[in-house]
C-alpha cells in the first residue's frame, strides 16, 4: 500500500504548490489592476489637526493623496503645503454613501501663509449627488465640492475642510492629480489602505472575513510541509 500512496501525496503535494502559486500570481493580477482606479496614496492621521499651528502636512501637493476624515459639528480640518507660483492644484470632497450623510456637505477653504482667506468653496448641487464607486475599497462615493485654481505666489497654504451647518459626518478629502505607486507600495501601503477604507466606512465583515482567507492561503504551505515530513517518517 505504501508503493501506492506514496506518488499520490507527492502529486497531490505538486498540485498544491501550484494552486498556491496561481493564487497568488492571480492575487497579484487583481491588485495591481485594481491600483489605477484606487489613485490615491493614503495620508493617515492621529486627528490631532484641529489649528493653524497643528496642520497636517501634504507631502507633495501634486501627488495624488486621500485622507479619511470625521468631522463633528462646528469642528474643522486643517492641511498644510507648500507650493510655488504657478503650480495647478486640485482638491476635493466626497462623502462616503452611508444612510444619514444623504445632505452631509462640509466647506473647503484654501488659506494662503499669511491666512488671509484665498477661495472657499461650497457644494452648490443637488443631494444627495452625484455617485461614483471606487473598485480598490468597493465603496461608493456621493461627489461634493472641487477646488481647482493656479497658485499665485510661492508660499505655504493651508486647506480647511469645516462644518457650517451644525452637521457631523464623514468625508475624504482629495488632493493631487499625480499618481505614484511603487512595486513596493503594493505590498505595503495598499494593504493598509484597503484596511482603513474598510475602517472608514464600518464595514468590519469585510475585514474580518479577508483575514479568515488570508489564514487559508497562509494555511496551505504549511499543510504541505507538515505532509512532506510525514511522508519523510513513513
Amino acid at each position: 500500500m505504501l508503493t501506492w500512496k506514496k506518488p499520490f501525496v507527492v502529486k497531490i503535494q505538486i498540485l498544491s504548490k501550484t494552486l498556491v502559486k496561481k493564487i497568488l500570481f492571480l492575487f497579484l493580477i487583481i491588485l495591481v489592476s485594481l491600483t489605477p482606479a484606487y489613485g490615491h496614496k493614503l495620508i493617515s492621521h492621529d486627528d490631532t489637526h484641529r489649528n493653524f499651528e497643528s496642520a497636517l502636512k501634504i507631502p507633495d501637493h501634486k501627488i495624488s493623496w486621500a485622507i479619511y476624515e470625521n468631522l463633528g459639528q462646528n469642528e474643522a480640518k486643517f492641511y498644510t503645503f507648500e507650493a510655488q507660483k504657478g503650480d495647478s492644484f486640485y482638491a476635493s470632497i466626497v462623502i462616503p454613501k452611508i444612510e444619514g450623510l444623504e445632505e452631509y456637505s462640509p466647506t473647503l477653504v484654501l488659506v494662503g501663509d499669511d491666512n488671509f482667506q484665498k477661495k472657499k468653496i461650497n457644494y452648490e448641487k443637488n443631494f444627495p449627488g452625484d455617485e461614483f464607486y471606487e473598485p480598490f475599497g468597493q465603496i461608493t462615493y456621493w461627489e461634493r465640492q472641487e477646488l481647482k485654481t493656479d497658485i499665485p505666489m510661492d508660499g505655504t497654504y493651508f486647506l480647511v475642510v469645516m462644518d457650517e451647518k451644525n452637521q457631523s459626518g464623514k468625508y475624504s478629502l482629495a488632493i493631487g492629480t499625480i499618481e505614484d505607486f511603487s512595486l513596493v507600495d503594493f505590498f505595503t501601503i495598499l494593504p493598509k489602505a484597503w484596511i482603513d477604507t474598510k475602517l472608514f466606512v464600518n464595514d468590519y465583515n469585510s475585514i474580518t472575513m479577508s483575514v479568515l482567507i488570508l489564514i487559508g492561503f497562509t494555511s496551505v504551505p504549511i499543510l504541505i510541509l507538515f505532509r512532506k515530513k510525514l511522508i519523510k517518517l513513513r
